[in-house]
């Protein structure tokens, strides 16, 4: 039976990350649709204007009502995991099942900075946006992140800075995301992982009800690093 995929990216990158897995998942006939947020990628020209968290839930929340997407298998990845669930909680309805890709977890009422525990962190991405016109956080290095070499020169070449207002903007929630019965937390263990980013997202999948988590061997890209794996993980979701 078709499926029908939506797989959002995290801080940095674009749609351009899911190439591999997409082709995977529509060569055996599902619906994939990676669209790039608003601001990044290809649509970096857009990044001047006002670009906030809030546009990037609904980046994805207008694609599902204009492309009347529904029983959607969501996939967020780091950053991107806070949108998935920001999504999920607006339209629970349409979502089938939730995968969250090394990602960061949120939490109501608190921006991507607010819950980062390494104050180093949050003081580095404002300064390094002070320091670039005060909008914009210049991608952080793809080596921090455990990425595969072969892909290194690729990923350094396409990530565009990211608008600051979407680490600051506090994220609205009412847990409907948290009662979706399909919860997947994916954690690759082949970097350094969020305890040096000062992130802890398994506490919050350890704490709750109706998660399952899987390891995977590769660095935080695992979009990049193991592509088959993940469109295996997303079809079991």
């Amino acid at each position: 039976m078709s499926k029908t995929f939506v797989l959002i990216h995290g801080a940095w990158r674009g749609g351009w990350c899911y190439a591999r897995t997409a082709a995977l998942l529509r060569a055996s006939g599902h619906r994939v649709f990676a669209p790039t947020l608003t601001g990044l990628g290809e649509r970096s020209h857009l990044a001047a204007g006002p670009v906030g968290f809030r546009t990037h839930v609904d980046d994805v929340a207008n694609l599902l009502r204009w492309e009347g997407l529904d029983d959607v298998v969501l996939c967020g990845h780091s950053y991107g995991g806070m949108v998935a669930a920001a999504v999920a909680d607006a339209m629970p309805d349409r979502i089938a099942a939730l995968l969250f890709l090394d990602a960061i977890l949120p939490e109501a009422g608190k921006s991507l900075l607010d819950i980062c525990a390494a104050e180093e962190v949050a003081t580095g991405l404002l300064r390094s946006a002070a320091a670039n016109g005060g909008r914009l956080v210049p991608p952080l290095s793809a080596t921090l992140f455990g990425l595969n070499e072969a892909d290194m020169a690729m990923v350094e070449a396409l990530c565009t800075p990211h608008p600051l207002p979407c680490f600051c903007e506090p994220v609205e929630l009412t847990g409907a995301w948290e009662r979706i019965a399909r919860k997947t937390y994916v954690r690759a263990t082949g970097w350094a992982g969020y305890a040096a980013l000062g992130f802890d997202p398994m506490a919050k999948v350890e704490a709750g009800a109706g998660w399952s988590t899987i390891d995977v061997a590769c660095g935080h890209e695992v979009a990049l690093d193991a592509p088959d794996r993940l469109a295996d993980m997303l079809l079991n979701a």
